[in-house]
């Protein structure tokens, strides 16, 4: 049944190498499970809820990837869109998590429109290269920034507003510690990394909180609720009892727009929407180009399935309690181990499935140990950068202003609004619209974009 549904022959696989592949992928991408509720709590979102939906999430996108387009690829919440969730629509505009729920929603349901048609296609060719990798690049410095907050290697200061971690003095307690742990976290990952270890960022989030739970029973660690620091000792390690979901499933319809400007919604779910669509292709087109699936002419055979599961999975997400999910690069791991259809893309989402089971091991997993994982993942988005053409002043200066804006204005909103109306207003006064082919939605954009900054 399985060779006739996933056509393991026509695609030179077996069934021991897509279980294999499987495995390898869910390795590679797991730490969302203990990623996801740390950065999405800090929205005020119920860890253990959000821990669920996540799982739940990827379960759902990564089977729909199977059905509808039989690729190996996995889907979760993506990283970055997490980010922007909670530390930009939440913690610096103001709003509700239900409300920027209902935007990922919203973004969820005219992404799947998108996907039934050629709309895509004129989105994604109207918006240049080059502020598309910038994008990229902008949200790993976000995230990487993120991280290095959430370990306490990075504090705020008087003088400088920002300066490292003192590690020397009086000012080295129990924050001194878990800053040299994550700073100890990052070699580990990195070594993993490059030694091409299975599950490298996974096993560095677990060897940090490994050292963690040693540094709490030394006593070099010591917990302090009230001052947020947990204890790294599980208690439990596995669950049954679901019942948290609740603080979050269906809340995005519950949601008071009454406080709500409608071109604020706007801007936040095209932002949603934006991330969404050009990280999803990009991952698409990249490990199907890692695997030799795309045709003769570039382009990637049942793409319009693969796009849909995308997007009804960020639909359901946000139903169940979660920020956008997308594809993940990391289903490269699993391309790598030979994984070619739908059948590899099965058995990870079940193994997310399964991992509910564990949740109060996840939920334990402290933020210093995970941040490592974003200044990881913040320098795999890093790579975009050689994608852009620095000869080129005119492409050159809006993707620096996109890039920078994004971890200096803690908002990927502003790097992207900030990105287009730079790029568009610098090619018509240098004489280069016609040139860089300035499309009709662009001008658009870019008068909504104005048009923001003067009455928002």
């Amino acid at each position: 049944m399985l060779e006739q549904f996933f056509k393991l022959k026509d695609n030179k696989t077996d069934v021991k190498t897509e279980v294999m592949a499987g495995v390898t992928t869910f390795m590679t991408m797991a730490y969302i499970l203990a990623v996801n509720p740390s950065i999405l709590s800090a929205a005020g979102m119920d860890a253990n809820a959000v821990l669920i939906a996540t799982a739940l999430a990827s379960f759902v996108g990564t089977a729909l990837m199977a059905f509808l387009a039989n690729y190996p690829f996995a889907l979760a919440p993506g990283m970055g869109l997490n980010a922007y969730f909670a530390f930009t629509v939440v913690l610096q505009m103001g709003y509700s998590w239900q409300i920027a729920l209902l935007a990922v929603f919203v973004e969820g349901l005219i992404f799947i429109v998108l996907s039934l048609t050629n709309v895509r296609e004129a989105i994604f060719n109207a918006i240049p290269m080059t502020l598309k990798s910038a994008v990229s690049v902008g949200i790993g410095l976000f995230i990487a920034f993120i991280g290095l907050q959430n370990a306490k290697l990075i504090v705020n200061d008087d003088s400088t507003l920002l300066t490292y971690q003192k590690f020397a003095g009086e000012e080295f307690s129990t924050v001194g510690i878990t800053a040299l742990l994550a700073l100890i976290g990052v070699l580990i990952t990195a070594t993993l990394l490059i030694k091409n270890v299975k599950g490298g960022i996974l096993l560095g989030i677990v060897a940090t909180w490994v050292l963690g739970i040693i540094c709490e029973l030394v006593g070099l660690y010591v917990p302090n609720p009230d001052a947020g620091w947990f204890s790294t000792i599980p208690h439990a390690i596995v669950s049954f009892d679901f019942s948290a979901i609740g603080n979050t499933f269906g809340q995005v319809f519950q949601s008071d727009f009454s406080s709500v400007k409608i071109l604020d919604f706007v801007v936040i779910m095209f932002s949603f929407l934006f991330v969404d669509l050009f990280d999803t292709l990009g991952t698409l087109i990249g490990v199907s180009s890692k695997a030799n699936m795309l045709d003769k002419d570039g382009k990637l055979p049942r793409i319009k399935g693969a796009l849909l599961a995308d997007a009804i999975a960020t639909s359901v997400g946000a139903i169940l309690g979660t920020s956008t999910t997308t594809t993940y690069v990391e289903s490269a791991s699993g391309v790598t181990e030979g994984g070619r259809t739908g059948l590899t893309a099965i058995v990870t989402g079940l193994l997310f499935l399964l991992a509910l089971i564990f949740s109060p091991l996840f939920l334990t997993i402290p933020s210093f140990a995970t941040a490592p994982a974003l200044v990881i993942v913040g320098f795999y988005m890093m790579g975009s950068v050689a994608k852009i053409d620095f000869n080129d002043m005119t492409d050159a200066i809006p993707a620096f202003l996109c890039i920078i804006a994004m971890p200096l204005a803690y908002s990927i909103s502003e790097g992207i609004a900030i990105g287009v109306i730079s790029w568009t207003i610098i090619s018509l006064i240098s004489g280069k619209a016609k040139e860089k082919k300035v499309s009709i939605l662009m001008y658009v954009l870019t008068v909504l974009f104005i048009l923001k900054y003067i009455f928002l």
